[in-house]
């Protein structure tokens, strides 16, 4: 299995997600796209209920910010990511045009993908997807450097945003349906206690070398 961090954000830096409505959409969007088949309706007020589907990636891990999102990613089929990723996109310029009376490109061109290809990286990634919330709080903006002045101040922001798979990783269902967590929870057991000892232990410019933005 090949495991890949994808991240892409609006054309310009411009925000993508205005509204919590919007961040919905695009977790739901998570799951009606993740499927060979071709999804049931892409208007922007259908967000259909739970169905059978074919997998084309199994979703580790994701965050939305402001004005870009993060997404670890592995292939079910061969070509899913490629496919996923622009049936996601496609689809949620679509809903955003629409809903805003826009045209036009929604985000800055193609996708960007990485390769997880060393075990420091991997032991990296999640935490790294997770931590990024932290940019919108002034005291904890700085957490690359190790600059936080309160750890369990970003534990409790993290706890109080529920736009990652953060809280599903933590056994407080969020959204449940969109990601698998086996494969980190295999490595990490208790994923809250493991985040926070990464937080306030580990040398954050290690990661410098990984980051796609």
């Amino acid at each position: 299995m090949e495991l890949w961090h994808a991240l892409n954000r609006g054309v310009d830096k411009r925000t993508i997600f205005e509204d919590s409505q919007d961040r919905a959409r695009f977790v739901h969007d998570l799951f009606e796209f993740n499927d060979e088949k071709a999804a049931q309706n892409t208007s922007r007020s259908n967000m259909s209920n739970l169905r059978s589907r074919s997998l084309l990636v199994d979703i580790h891990g994701w965050c939305l910010m402001k004005n870009h999102y993060h997404l670890l990613l592995s292939e079910r089929v061969d070509g899913g990511i490629t496919k996923f990723i622009r049936k996601l996109n496609i689809g949620y310029a679509k809903y955003f045009n629409e809903k805003y009376h826009r045209s036009g490109t929604l985000f800055q061109g193609r996708t960007k993908r990485v390769l997880i290809s060393s075990d420091a990286h991997f032991l990296h990634i999640l935490h790294y997807l997770h931590l990024n919330p932290l940019h919108m709080l002034k005291e904890t903006a700085a957490w690359r450097e190790r600059r936080i002045a309160s750890a369990a101040r970003a534990l409790t922001h993290l706890r109080q945003y529920r736009w990652s798979s953060y809280l599903d990783y933590c056994g407080k269902k969020n959204f449940p349906s969109v990601i698998t967590t086996t494969l980190f929870k295999d490595v990490f057991g208790n994923y809250e206690q493991a985040l926070a000892s990464y937080l306030k232990d580990v040398e954050l410019e290690g990661v410098q070398s990984f980051l796609l933005e």
